[in-house]
Formats: C-alpha cells, structure tokens, sequence
C-alpha cells in the first residue's frame, strides 16, 4: 500500500497507460480520479472499480481548456479536499510528415500535450504549496528526446514536456513538491496493437530486451515516482523503453 490515502488525479485515465495507472495506484491505497474527456469509457472504468470496493471518481474534462481543467479540480478537492499526485497523462498524436502536416493539426497536439499539462499543473499546484507536499509525473516520451519521424508536432510537445518538468522542479522544491517525467518507448496501447504485425516485429527487434512495453511498465514507473520511496529524486526524466536507445 504504497499510496495509502493519496488522493491521484490521473489524466487520460480512461484508456491504455492512463487506465492501467488508475489500477496500479487503486490496488496501492490510493484515491484515484480518472480524468478523461472520452466519457463512455471513463463511466464505465468507473464502475467496474467501485464494483472491486474501490474509492475511484470518475471526472470529464478537456485538458486543453483552462475553464475545463478549473472545473475538474474544483471537483476533486469538493469530493477529498486535496490532491497529492497529480499524473499529466493525457496526449494524442496526429502524425504527417513535416511537408504534410496540416496546421490544424500541429495546434491540436500542441494544445493537448503541452498546454493541458501547463493547464493541469498550474490548477493543482497551488494546492499542493498549501499543503507542502505534492508528486507531479509529466509523460514525455522517447520521441521527446530523439525525434522521430512523421512526429514533428508531437516530438515537440514531449521535448517540451521535459523543460517544463526540470524548470518546475527547481521552482517547486522548496515548497515540498517532487517534479519528474517518464518517457516510454513502444508500448502496446490499442493503438500500436493496430499496427501490421511486421511493423511490430521491427519494433521489437530494435528493442534491446526483445519486447514491446505494457502500460503496466509505465505504470509502475508512476507508482515509483508518486510514492515516497522517490522523495529525494526531482527534475528526473525516467526512461522506460526497454533499451531502445543507448
């Protein structure tokens, strides 16, 4: 029970890493808000932990709008009165090769990647100041740190991610408040495991330990950065990719 009576707010928990936090974190004590515009899956994720006994709170929103985000928090701290993880999980990816990409769609991963982890953070932050005490998780990812191709505006939000992450580490450590990022390599989301399987066999293959990710891989990359094991680590970005680039 490593996360014994925390209160998480996990964006994009709906779904794929995010979902496979929200159970990683549940199963450790924690007081989890599943933080999700895709309502569907989010209510019924919902139900299926409150039916395990779970304290779990299902909440929509849209982290790339600032009066959304307000709203979401306010209903977090009406129902436990604090937040002591805060996951920016959420992300989406529109991918084009940089003469084909439509501005339309640059914007929108920019809006959800970099500015809904902005939104999000600077919504709870103050309530962790008051409290002197607070995990926030960033997801970046491997393309954030080497580029990769077709993800020019994605790549660029996960880099983004991680200057945001140190920056806010230097500027909240004083106030009791660990700042750090994961930055995953290939995981089997529904949305790899859509990809041909010759496509993924490559993948594997350039894998240093032979093998895709699972979410739960990252989500227990999480769990170690929420719990206070990793008191004394700030400003960190945590590789979890199997060894695809050393």
């Amino acid at each position: 029970m490593r996360l014994k009576d925390k209160v998480a707010v996990i964006t994009g928990a709906a779904n794929g890493i995010g979902r496979a936090a929200a159970e990683v974190f549940l199963n450790h004590g924690a007081k989890v808000v599943i933080a999700d515009y895709d309502v569907e899956s989010g209510k019924e994720l919902e139900s299926q932990f409150l039916e395990q006994g779970f304290d779990v709170t299902f909440l929509q929103v849209n982290v790339a709008d600032k009066k959304s985000v307000r709203a979401m928090v306010d209903g977090v701290l009406l129902k436990y009165s604090k937040i002591d993880i805060l996951i920016n999980n959420a992300g989406i990816t529109r991918d084009a090769m940089l003469v084909k990409m439509t501005e339309e769609d640059f914007d929108r991963v920019l809006d959800v990647n970099l500015k809904g982890v902005f939104n999000c953070t600077q919504a709870v932050v103050p309530y962790m100041i008051e409290k002197g005490y607070g995990k926030i998780i960033n997801t970046s990812s491997v393309s954030g740190v080497y580029g990769n191709v077709g993800q020019t505006n994605y790549a660029a939000t996960k880099a983004a991610v991680v200057g945001m992450t140190k920056t806010w580490a230097k500027e909240l450590g004083r106030k009791g408040i660990n700042v750090n990022a994961v930055a995953p390599g290939f995981t089997r989301t529904n949305m790899v495991e859509k990809m041909p399987e010759k496509v993924l066999s490559h993948m594997e293959s350039i894998v240093a330990l032979q093998r895709l990710g699972v979410p739960k891989d990252i989500a227990n990359a999480y769990l170690f950065l929420a719990s206070d094991e990793s008191s004394y680590i700030t400003g960190h970005v945590l590789h979890v990719d199997g060894g695809i680039m050393m």
